[in-house]
Order: structure tokens, then C-alpha cells, then sequence
């Protein structure tokens, strides 16, 4: 994979400086200790959970206390720092068996954002490259790794909000569909960077937020954000945006995506795909954010790309209350696939991707 330090060398160093300055982040990491403010909560309370075990940051993940593709990735890095941290008494040939362990644990914690995999495999790989080292200082390394990706992660979602200013319209609406703000990263954002920026650079946005069910993400997360830095936003439900692009009132789309195959396919938060064709119907541009390591390589295609299922009570149930007809059949699919020809741009930090996007997926690893 490409350098993204280097390949970021000319953007303003304003923007590389800020990279802590973003006041919305889904996580913390204090003397060897996961701190992860649980989204499930938002926007009534702010409550931050502690983790000191891989297990229990995998169920995290699991029961969505952290979503959105990158925040996973981010969150499963310190998982395993946890995990090394743990065995880090243990005899090294105990100590590489058990934690690996934990790694395919943690694998198998959500199927469908590929930054979990290629976080847990960026760790192994660096595993391998020190196991002549003792348990401790290979903690050690693999702790300087996950921070790492952390604040790489921060910076790609700013040279994201660069690179995508320019595509926003300088007036008018903007449509984006669940989360992918600092909640779904390291922080700032990935569709939202791009709308923080946007907005930073003097465009008159009217951000508009769709509810996203059953977790309601643009409702309670999307909405909770952007009013919290202090930029307006309008809720509607999923049901009004082919309404509201025909009436003029939306001007483009930008979403986030939880994988990218290889063609260009994109798996995002159901309903993404709908908003997709909507979008196409009405000649409104439609973009997708998201860092390289996003983007899939080895998938050829979104026909390959696993789709997680989620049981039926997110969508019968809402806030503890029965709110379905009793034995009604249910099904809950997490994500679906938007094909890469409703695709207008793939915005990433090395730069902005357009079709057809097979050659240019494959120069961001080349």
C-alpha cells in the first residue's frame, strides 16, 4: 500500500496539525486501558465503557457499543494490544498460541467491515516480524501499532475532507445516509469530514440526515455530532429523500462504505443501495468516503462480500417496547450492495477515484 504521509505531502499542514482538534471521537486508550464511549446511548447520555480484555472488546464491537467501519478496525487494534498485554507473563510459545487465539476470536466479531480484518492482520503481520522479542516489549510494538493506525486513520479522514471539498456544491442540500462522522472513525469523519470541510471553506450547506433504521444512526449519531461542532442539520425520515431530490431540495449524496470490492461495489448501511438509485433517477451525484484501507482488494466484486444479519428484535422493538405485530416474520440485513456504475466518485486520502475504478483500487496498492 501506498505511503499516505508522502502521498499527503502537499496538503495545507493546517489541516495535519488539527488532527487532534476533532471534538467528536468514539475512543480512548489510557495506561493500557479501552475506554469506548458507547454509542448505543446517544444522544442522551455520554457514557464511557472500560475494556481490559480482547473478548470483551470483540462482544463490544459485536453489540454495536462501536460501529462504523474504521472506529471497528481502530478498536479491534487495541483489542489485541489488550490481549498481548495479558499473556505478556506467559513463556513465548504460550504467549503467540493464545494470542493468536484471541485474534481469530476477534475476526469473527462483525463479517462485513473489512478494516477488523485488515487491522488484526497489520498486527499480526508485525507479530511475526518480532517474536524473537519477549512477551512484554512485543506488547510494547504492537501498542505503538494500534496508535499508529489511530492517528493514520485521523489523518486520512482530513486529506479525505480535502480531497472531496471541492465536489460538495457550494449551496443547497446534502444528503447522507447513516454515520460516517467521528463516531465511525479515529475522528472528523469520512462523509462528514468532507462536509466539515466543505462547510470550513465557506460553502452554505444544509446538511440533511436521514434516520437510517432500525439503529437510527443519522438520528441519534449523525445529528448528535454535527449539532454538537456546531453545524446544522435537518432529520428526515428514510422514506422522504427520493421526495426531497425531486423537489430539488438535495444536491448531492456522500456516504461512508463498511468495504469496497475490487470493481468499485460498495457495502454500506442498508438502504445506502436505494439512495444510490434514487440519486441516479434525479442526476444527483452520489459519493462514497472512505480510507484505502476500506477497500477490499482480493474481493473482486460485491457479489463476494459477506453481508451480516441481525436478529429480529432491533426491528420489532423500539427502546425496550413491542411495537410489531406479534408473529410477524422478520428479516434484518445490516448492509447491502451499491453496484460501482451508480457510483459518481470514490473519494479516498490518496485522492479521488472515478470510473471506471478497477485500475484506480488497484494504484492505491500498487
Amino acid at each position: 500500500m501506498k505511503d499516505i504521509a508522502a502521498e499527503n505531502k502537499d496538503l495545507p499542514m493546517s489541516l495535519l496539525q488539527n488532527e487532534g482538534n476533532t471534538s467528536v471521537v468514539p475512543l480512548r486508550w489510557e495506561k493500557h486501558v479501552l475506554y469506548l464511549l458507547d454509542q448505543r446511548l446517544l444522544p442522551h447520555e455520554e457514557t464511557w465503557l472500560a475494556y481490559r480484555s480482547a473478548r470483551d472488546v470483540a462482544k463490544a464491537i459485536r453489540n454495536m457499543v462501536v460501529r462504523g467501519a474504521p472506529a471497528i478496525g481502530i478498536t479491534a487494534a487495541f483489542g489485541m494490544v489488550l490481549a498481548a498485554y495479558g499473556l505478556k507473563h506467559k513463556d513465548k510459545a504460550l504467549f503467540v498460541e493464545k494470542w493468536l487465539e484471541e485474534a481469530a476470536f476477534m475476526l469473527q466479531a462483525r463479517p462485513t467491515a473489512v478494516n477488523l480484518k485488515w487491522a488484526v492482520e497489520r498486527l499480526k503481520k508485525l507479530a511475526r516480524r518480532h517474536y524473537e522479542l519477549s512477551p512484554g516489549d512485543l506488547a510494547a510494538i504492537l501498542e505503538k501499532e494500534a496508535i499508529s493506525i489511530w492517528t493514520e486513520d485521523v489523518r486520512s479522514n482530513l486529506a479525505i475532507g480535502f480531497h472531496g471539498q471541492a465536489l460538495l456544491p457550494e449551496k443547497g442540500g446534502v444528503l447522507t445516509h447513516c454515520n460516517a462522522g467521528g463516531l465511525a472513525t479515529g475522528g472528523y469523519g469520512t462523509a462528514l469530514g468532507i462536509i466539515r470541510a466543505a462547510i470550513s471553506k465557506g460553502n452554505e450547506i444544509n446538511v440533511i440526515a436521514d434516520e437510517t433504521r432500525p439503529w437510527l444512526q443519522g438520528a441519534r449519531l449523525t445529528a448528535w455530532e454535527l449539532i454538537k461542532d456546531g453545524i446544522a442539520v435537518t432529520l428526515v425520515v428514510d422514506g422522504a429523500a427520493g421526495f426531497l431530490m425531486q423537489k430539488g431540495r438535495i444536491r448531492a449524496v456522500v456516504v461512508g462504505a463498511d468495504r469496497i470490492a475490487a470493481n468499485g461495489d460498495v457495502a454500506n448501511k442498508i438502504g445506502t443501495y436505494t439512495v444510490a438509485e434514487l440519486a441516479k433517477a434525479n442526476n444527483i451525484p452520489f459519493y462514497v468516503a472512505a480510507p484505502v484501507s476500506t477497500i477490499d482488494p482480493v474481493t473482486p466484486s460485491g457479489d463476494h462480500i459477506p453481508l451480516e444479519e441481525r436478529g429480529a428484535g432491533e426491528i420489532t422493538s423500539f427502546a425496550g417496547k413491542e411495537i410489531a405485530a406479534p408473529g410477524v416474520g422478520v428479516q434484518n440485513p445490516v448492509f447491502d450492495i451499491t453496484p460501482h456504475h451508480l457510483i459518481t466518485a470514490i473519494i479516498t486520502e490518496l485522492g479521488v477515484l472515478t470510473p471506471p475504478y478497477g485500475p484506480g483500487i488497484y494504484a492505491c496498492f500498487s
